[in-house]
């Protein structure tokens, strides 16, 4: 049948089971949004920013596992979207960014709004490209969907002239390619070589990384652990794969990690490297790293081997089919001495929750509590997203949804509206910090708009509070433009988008204030006061090794001497 560009468009998002698109019209990609309108099985999210639509996207990505899909106009349209596409990049996220551009007779010219969005994003992408010819469209879109979510998922930005949005050429619908799990590298020699190191290990270790949540390995990793009684920590993508009640999680590696999954890196014989990149903030450095031990790196980028960190052994697939191969070859242990060790590393990290003052860490347990360990967590960037990983106990992969490689501050809020958008039976919150909420609060009104019932929990010290923790511990204390007490009140801001609001000050109003936002069941916002200078424990400094990890008792202990 004839088509034009904008119904081809359409029709392609039908044939790849796109049920929601968020984003932000403009002139170059009017003739797109007219064709849309005609379309209510697409539900469209309008945000208040193109930002918040590629973090929305995203957040759509992270908690469901399909392909998040955003349209942004040309020129300052497209590059709004640029840090969200960099972000979702960073952490592996399958997502596709329509944008539209100046016809072809324009390009080139300077014109209005022009910019090479292709150009720009081409870091930042697996894939990039300008659509200039009709012809071409339907097989660039449905090859956009197929990159994005094959082998290691990431982001992909189709550009599409304005005028082949209005060409008009054949268009026949084409069913989905099924997108395989990669296998072509895995080799007997690479799982006959893994499965000696397992069966040799007394001491094993699992490091489990976001790759294992992509690959949908949650069972094969926890069948692993068990089978080989391996503790099992993971960095801030990895949560949820091991569940955090199980008697072998040893909790978060890194930098702000346990102190007894940090330790247990320097204890073990054999680490075993699940889906991660060896990322400096979960490795500190990298030549002392695990020094006594041998890894086995499994990772479905080849490129990702050798990397960061020089590994023994490693196998080159998808996580999940790896794993099946490698189950069958590998013994069971029982090695109670080496569970025993890890179990009192384990204890020591303390709970600094006491109860007695509003904090961070009680919100975020206090949230958990609430929630019963089954939201969809969301968070932005700083201390209250530390604090999130460490209070709130996951037990599924997809419920930690936070930009782990980028570090965006202003991710939350979107994101949280596409989760809830993707799973809408779950509550979904984003605990974000004062100087994050700045950033994007906007997207407050999109929730309000489309009636998002997402909660916005502003953990608020008036200070960036991150960046003054290093200035507190190792810049003297010159707290140099980070300290945020000014005249902005943003209770009356979130009134003013539309959201219900509540403003805490001790743990009390909070344990309230949290339970009566998800009875509430609309798009909420509570502002909590804590103080500017708690800070988050255990920590590694920044380039140092794990082992030398320490908590609040350990610096006043050094303060002393």
């Amino acid at each position: 049948m004839q088509l034009n560009g904008s119904e081809i468009i359409i029709e392609c998002l039908k044939e790849q089971g796109v049920d929601t698109v968020f984003g932000y019209p403009g002139g170059t990609i009017l003739n797109l949004y007219d064709e849309l309108y005609k379309h209510p099985e697409i539900r469209h999210i309008l945000t208040s920013h193109e930002q918040g639509a590629s973090h929305a996207a995203d957040g759509y990505a992270r908690a469901t596992g399909k392909v998040g899909v955003c349209f942004a106009t040309s020129g300052p349209g497209a590059t709004n979207l640029v840090t969200g596409i960099a972000t979702a990049y960073m952490d592996s996220v399958p997502l596709v960014a329509i944008t539209a551009n100046v016809s072809t007779t324009l390009l080139g010219k300077d014109s209005f709004q022009e910019v090479d969005i292709a150009g720009i994003t081409m870091p930042v992408t697996k894939y990039s490209t300008i659509v200039k010819d009709i012809n071409k469209l339907a097989d660039t879109i449905r090859r956009a969907f197929s990159i994005a979510k094959s082998g290691r998922p990431g982001p992909v930005l189709v550009d599409v002239t304005k005028d082949v949005t209005a060409a008009v050429c054949e268009y026949r619908k084409v069913k989905p390619r099924v997108v395989r799990p990669v296998v072509d590298k895995i080799t007997q020699d690479d799982l006959d070589r893994a499965a000696k190191m397992i069966n040799k290990s007394v001491r094993p270790y699992i490091f489990v990384g976001g790759g294992a949540v992509k690959a949908e390995a949650e069972k094969e990793v926890r069948e692993l652990a068990h089978k080989i009684q391996a503790p099992v920590c993971d960095s801030l993508m990895g949560k949820g794969v091991m569940p955090a009640d199980d008697p072998l999680y040893m909790g978060m590696l890194g930098m702000h990690g346990t102190k007894g999954a940090n330790l247990g890196v320097y204890a073990c014989d054999l680490l075993i490297v699940l889906g991660s990149r060896f990322s400096d903030r979960d490795v500190g450095d990298t030549k002392n790293f695990a020094r006594q031990a041998k890894i086995l790196q499994i990772d479905v980028d080849p490129a990702e081997i050798d990397k960061n960190v020089p590994v023994q052994a490693s196998v080159s697939g998808d996580l999940k089919v790896v794993l099946e191969y490698l189950l069958p070859r590998i013994e069971a242990k029982d090695i109670p001495e080496w569970l025993e060790e890890m179990a009192k590393k384990r204890k020591l990290t303390t709970d600094r929750v006491t109860g007695k003052k509003l904090t961070g860490p009680y919100i975020v347990k206090e949230i958990y509590r609430a929630t019963e360990g089954k939201a969809v967590i969301c968070t932005d960037v700083g201390q209250h997203q530390m604090w999130a990983a460490q209070y709130y106990r996951y037990t599924e992969p997809r419920t930690l949804l936070t930009s782990g490689g980028l570090g965006t501050m202003g991710y939350g809020l979107g994101a949280a509206i596409g989760a809830k958008c993707g799973c809408p039976d779950k509550i979904v919150i984003n605990i974000a910090g004062d100087g994050c909420f700045r950033m994007n609060m906007q997207e407050l009104a999109t929730a309000t708009r489309h009636d998002i019932p997402v909660i916005e929990v502003v953990v608020n010290n008036h200070v960036l509070g991150m960046v003054r923790q290093w200035q507190n511990l190792f810049y003297g204390q010159r707290y140099s433009h980070t300290t945020l007490r000014d005249k902005v009140d943003f209770i009356k801001v979130a009134e003013g988008l539309g959201a219900k609001t509540w403003k805490v000050k001790t743990p009390e109003e909070f344990k309230k204030a949290i339970r009566e936002a998800i009875k509430a069941n609309a798009p909420a916002f509570i502002d909590c006061e804590i103080d500017s200078d708690d800070k988050v424990f255990p920590m590694v400094p920044a380039g140092k090794a794990n082992i030398e990890v320490f908590d609040e008792q350990d610096l006043k202990r050094r303060q002393k001497q």
